[in-house]
């Protein structure tokens, strides 16, 4: 308890100091990637429940504070749309935000901190220091507690300490001044709960202050048992902001709501609409009572905005599991998830988390007319079933509870267009009953992880088509040359179906004499790799020839196809008993040459280059071609422009970086220094385009 009672008082400092209006702590647990909200200050728990736990790799500030260990700042709310909108949507309201990495003996967290919208949108250097010495200040604490750190089940509420003078006198005045006045006077804590109301109110509300006292108004007074109260309420305790709006008492009765926050709690004035004529239009007004979301938690309402924007993000198979693992299942508070798609009459499982794999195995591709569990029953109505607990289960499936050991279950049936896309199953260790709000949450969510199934399975086999043409037109292995060192890279684009023309190749053409040879077709789609492994195959047929000659014939061929891409290459013909490069471009980015040590130098080897494969000129196209010496350990590098062109970079600079690179990578093994020239390129790089690489060294 010494660890905790420290930690609570170093965030209510830290909530006093830097002069936020809430701030919470989140806990990353060592074996799992999820932050956890393990105490908050400033604000009640349940205001932000729908954020309790968050993936570290979900696409927001307090996730990219800790992957990137870094302070990220988020001053205005036009900012988190612009910046994190996954997280704008799940949050509509206005204030400022900052996050801090919580690192110390290990990875703890992040401090997260909230200011009113009345924040400038930007940080001084004061306010970063006193949040940056907070967060070294929680590390420590969190680094010397006497035991080790576990997240609790829901985040503690800290009561946010300030110094508070003896008024009682004061106290009983404004009591009686409260009691004349007319206009009903309420006192929410931040919690929501009623802790004072003044006669005015009971009678405006219909209800005695002794059954209001200590209770939520959406749950004491029936007219108000409605989510737009709450999400009123919500908005006025994140955004530190005055909150107006009219809502009717019936039958006929409007009256005006005004509430003022301030860190302690919540004002209300409550009085009747008198402004209102029958003539004028009816005043803003909360949904009737009786209509389907009146039972639905407004936090639910976010939180399902906020996880359909994360999967409107996903896009391979994989991608959907786990944003229902990751975000889907702590958010309804499950322990156990299983997704299955519809795989040639079976319930094919693409995914699961908390399961014994032998359970796995026994329930992986069970047909569609299965009676051992619910699944099959419910893809084929496309009715959703929920058991509390296990004597619901047994009584239509008995042998269903003893395969996982669970409690509790919903089956989701996803569907597209009336089509069966698969089934999701959420359970838990424990009886979990589900109110008419979670069902609601529940089936719609199962719509959209429908829908993002379907993307997701569709893309899998455009990608896997195109993953296996790829790697069908490339090399599967080099030829052993003798005296002659080889290493090759490919990298997709990571974008699209990571299919693209980038191709390398090394052709043997006597016991001294061997071809290298590099391209890039125009695009990245199955097109451009069809006509990549054409090109491949033409270079074939005529190596041996001058390079010249080569990359001309392979130009003939080209306008044979009548293709609309365009090709560069570059053919190098390697004399081992000369020790003599020959040379000929297509308008190809020029080969880089490393002589050896004593003094180590990378020079670009200028090259005159002829025409684009596939452009028709209306005559003979021409490929010069270069001749230069190959001393004995020199090291030749081909390379694709992926390597070296970058929207902001002039490509002679990135040239001239690359070659310093191999300069001083003297030291390093051929593979390791492939790999390094592609760690070296990657970060300077969006990294739109394919890269091939080949690197000969001369023994």
């Amino acid at each position: 308890m010494g660890g905790e009672a420290a930690l609570e008082e170093a965030l209510s400092a830290t909530v006093r100091r830097t002069g936020a209006s809430a701030g919470g702590v989140y806990l990353l647990p060592a074996a799992e990637p999820m932050l956890s909200l393990a105490a908050v200050c400033g604000m009640p728990a349940i205001a932000v429940a729908p954020w309790w736990r968050v993936a570290v790799s979900a696409a927001g500030p307090l996730s990219e504070a800790v992957r990137e260990d870094r302070l990220v700042w988020v001053g205005r709310q036009e900012d988190l749309a612009r910046l994190y909108p996954n997280a704008a949507a799940g949050l509509p309201y206005r204030f400022a935000m900052a996050f801090a990495p919580l690192h110390g003996v290990r990875q703890w967290g992040a401090l997260a901190l909230l200011w009113t919208a009345s924040h400038p949108p930007s940080l001084t250097r004061r306010e970063r220091g006193h949040i940056l010495s907070s967060a070294r200040r929680i590390t420590r604490v969190l680094d010397e507690s006497p035991v080790p750190w576990t997240v609790p089940q829901q985040p503690r509420a800290v009561s946010l300490r300030r110094p508070v003078l003896d008024a009682a006198q004061t106290g009983l005045a404004a009591d009686d001044l409260l009691q004349r006045l007319p206009v009903g006077t309420v006192s929410l804590d931040l919690e929501g709960r009623i802790t004072y109301l003044n006669p005015a109110a009971a009678r405006l509300l219909g209800r005695t202050p002794e059954r209001l006292l200590g209770t939520l108004p959406w749950q004491a007074v029936p007219w108000l048992d409605n989510p737009v109260h709450e999400d009123h309420y919500r908005a006025a305790v994140f955004t530190r902001e005055p909150v107006a709006y009219t809502a009717l008492r019936p039958p006929d009765v409007w009256l005006d709501f005004q509430l003022y926050p301030s860190d302690s709690g919540i004002s209300a004035l409550v009085h009747p609409h008198h402004e209102r004529h029958p003539e004028s239009p009816p005043p803003r007004v909360t949904a009737p009572s009786g209509t389907a979301s009146e039972n639905a938690a407004t936090g639910r309402i976010h939180q399902l905005t906020h996880l359909a924007a994360a999967l409107s993000q996903t896009v391979t198979m994989a991608d959907v599991v786990h944003v229902v693992a990751d975000q889907i299942v702590p958010a309804f508070g499950a322990q156990g998830l299983i997704v299955s798609a519809v795989d040639a009459g079976r319930l094919k499982i693409t995914g699961h988390r908390g399961y014994d794999p032998r359970t796995i195995a026994r329930l992986d591709g069970l047909p569609l007319d299965t009676e051992l569990t619910p699944a099959g029953q419910v893809l084929q109505s496309g009715v959703p079933a929920f058991f509390a607990e296990p004597g619901e289960m047994t009584h239509a499936y008995p042998n269903a509870p003893a395969l996982s050991g669970k409690q509790a279950w919903a089956f989701l049936p996803l569907l597209v267009s009336d089509r069966r896309v698969g089934c999701c199953v959420l359970s838990y260790d424990d009886p979990h009953p589900f109110s008419a709000s979670d069902r609601a949450v529940l089936v719609s969510l199962g719509g959209l992880i429908a829908q993002a199934m379907d993307r997701a399975r569709l893309y899998d086999a455009k990608h896997d088509l195109a993953h296996g043409l790829q790697q069908t037109l490339l090399p599967v292995t080099l030829p052993d040359i003798p005296r002659l060192a080889v290493a090759a890279r490919y990298l997709p684009a990571t974008h699209g179906l990571d299919i693209g023309g980038d191709f390398y190749d090394l052709i043997r053409l006597g016991d001294t004499s061997v071809a290298a040879v590099i391209g890039d077709v125009q695009g990245h789609s199955i097109t451009a790799a069809a006509l990549m492994g054409q090109v491949r195959t033409a270079v074939h047929a005529t190596a041996g020839a001058q390079p010249g000659e080569v990359l001309a014939r392979t130009n003939r061929v080209l306008l044979d196809l009548a293709t609309d891409l365009f090709v560069s290459c570059l053919y190098v013909h390697i004399d081992l008993a000369e020790r003599r490069l020959h040379v000929a471009s297509a308008g190809h980015p020029p080969p880089l040459l490393r002589t050896p040590s004593p003094s180590p130098h990378t020079r670009v080897l200028e090259v005159d280059p002829g025409p684009l494969l596939g452009i028709d000129t209306g005559v003979e196209a021409v490929y010069p071609v270069t001749t230069a010496p190959l001393p004995a350990g020199a090291l030749l590098a081909l390379y694709t422009d992926g390597l070296v062109e970058s929207p902001d970079t002039d490509i002679t600079q990135s040239i001239a970086a690359v070659a310093h690179h191999l300069t001083t990578g003297g030291n390093r093994s051929l593979d390791d220094l492939a790999d390094s020239l592609l760690d070296h390129a990657l970060p300077q790089h969006t990294h739109t385009d394919d890269i091939a690489l080949l690197l000969l060294h001369l023994r």
